[in-house]
């Protein structure tokens, strides 16, 4: 835990792939404190479709939603637990990216990376359009372009400036997402069980889990959709991983996210989703209409609880935002050094800060806005969908991944070993299963779920066969050479 985080050696297209460069070599500085990185964990794993989407997980599989939280929740611990290990070891930029690079081939790290970088790009339209919506609904007189715009611009500079300046903006981001989270669950808590002062909800408690249809009251098979619903909220819980190659002590930083991922699940999503299916039934006309944490809110006689809910997404939208645009550009900025993004892209600033890798994730974020504004129903549907299932394409890598690094690990640098997978190989082979029967399950279901996953295995396809010609012509020019 107290270790001194090890030191790595500088990555290049002749040496070991997988061997990213620390800060204070590469180029990046160790800028983030460990109460950045520790609220950055914290915070990580509560995004805005924890506070806009549960209410359509609620609708599909009742009181049940808790189980598919559940079982989302227990395999992205099982995932964050594999990453831990292997990021503990050898903390990098690339992070899942570089192990799979070293532990299954240059292929691997080169695709599940680009893969990643896109899903982020993607999202940076999709947050920016969500938090603009928002801000036009409080200004109308600045259109939401120009909302999603100057939202865009503004966390630009915030990344430019400094990877301190974008851990202190992810500190106070995530510091409110957290207060506001943990003020429902006890506030809704108190509710729950008739303590809370003033409340005029007298059909709270335990019995709304049961009452009204039973806690399935769409079927066992209902549970299978709510994961499908929920299991990209979860998307953000590896941002820590990246972040921690540019914090103080790497080492202790992420064996302290690994350790803490139980309770923070287990807080802030089954926690307070237990709390909305308390405070009302499951099929109530508020949760549809409102939004679930709007409709709890309201149900216990809090004044205002759109607009605070609304400042909250906001938070939890700009959060998003940040983290995206960190966790593009350092995915560019390891690509860069492994030769498989331009060089520029390996080059930090005197600040320390991956400045033509911010910039190209930039330009691709902005096309992707300008996409969802001209051709929200083609074009980036398109390259929504194809982005849809990379989530479950990351964590399945980080699975086949730890397979292998496990053994690294242990024989190179059995010191670093101080987070280990639990019931290994048999509780990784078991994840395994489980998101192979979820995308297994996306197919089946049909419809955008379907598209989703025959997308992005497209796209990863494509990427793959670009990663391959690329690799073979670098390995003929390197033959020419000698």
């Amino acid at each position: 835990m107290g270790a001194t985080p090890p030191t790595m050696t500088k990555a290049s297209t002749s040496g070991d792939p997988g061997q990213a460069a620390a800060s204070g070599q590469d180029g990046l500085k160790a800028g983030l404190k460990n109460r950045h990185l520790s609220m950055i964990a914290i915070g990580g794993v509560i995004g805005a479709g924890l506070f806009v989407g549960s209410k359509s997980g609620i609708a599909a599989a009742g009181p049940a939603i808790l189980i598919s939280y559940a079982l989302v929740g227990a395999m992205v611990v099982f995932v964050m637990r594999m990453l831990g290990e292997m990021a503990a070891a050898n903390p990098t930029s690339g992070s899942f990216s570089a192990y799979a690079d070293r532990a299954l081939g240059r292929w691997a790290g080169f695709t599940i990376g680009w893969l990643y970088w896109f899903f982020w790009v993607v999202v940076l339209a999709v947050e920016a359009t969500a938090g603009a919506e928002i801000l036009e609904g409080w200004i109308p007189a600045v259109p939401q372009w120009a909302w999603a715009l100057i939202v865009m611009v503004v966390l630009t500079v915030t990344n430019l400036g400094s990877v301190s300046s974008y851990g202190e903006f992810e500190f106070w981001f995530a510091g409110i997402k957290v207060v506001a989270i943990s003020a429902f669950v006890v506030i809704g808590g108190l509710a729950m069980f008739g303590l809370l002062p003033g409340s005029d909800n007298p059909g709270a408690g335990l019995d709304n889990l049961t009452a009204h249809g039973g806690f399935l009251p769409n079927g066992p098979g209902a549970i299978l959709a709510g994961v499908l619903m929920v299991v990209f909220s979860f998307m953000g819980s590896e941002i820590v991983t990246l972040a921690a190659g540019e914090s103080e002590d790497p080492q202790r930083a992420v064996t302290k996210a690994t350790n803490s991922v139980i309770w923070r699940i287990g807080v802030f999503y089954l926690g307070s989703i237990l709390v909305v299916v308390s405070l009302l039934p499951w099929d109530s006309k508020e949760i549809a209409e409102k939004g679930s944490y709007v409709a709890a809110l309201d149900s216990i006689g809090i004044p205002h609880a759109g607009q605070i809910m609304n400042v909250i997404v906001l938070t939890a939208v700009l959060s998003c935002l940040n983290s995206g645009l960190y966790t593009a550009s350092r995915m560019a900025f390891s690509l860069g050094q492994r030769g498989d993004a331009p060089k520029s892209f390996a080059r930090a600033n005197k600040k320390g800060v991956p400045q033509a890798a911010i910039l190209g994730s930039v330009v691709f974020g902005f096309l992707s806005v300008f996409f969802n504004y001209m051709w929200p129903d083609t074009v980036f549907k398109f390259l929504l969908n194809a982005s849809g299932a990379v989530a479950l394409f990351v964590w399945l890598v980080i699975c086949f991944t730890q397979l292998k690094m496990r053994g690294i690990i242990q024989r190179e640098t059995p010191e670093r070993h101080v987070v280990k997978m639990w019931l290994f190989p048999y509780l990784t082979w078991a994840t395994i299963g489980m998101i192979t029967f979820v995308l297994g399950y996306m197919v089946y279901d049909g419809g955008d779920n379907r598209q989703q996953v025959l997308l992005s295995t497209g796209l990863g396809a494509l990427v793959l066969v670009i990663g391959l010609v690329l690799d073979r012509r670098r390995r003929a020019q390197g033959a020419a050479q000698r």
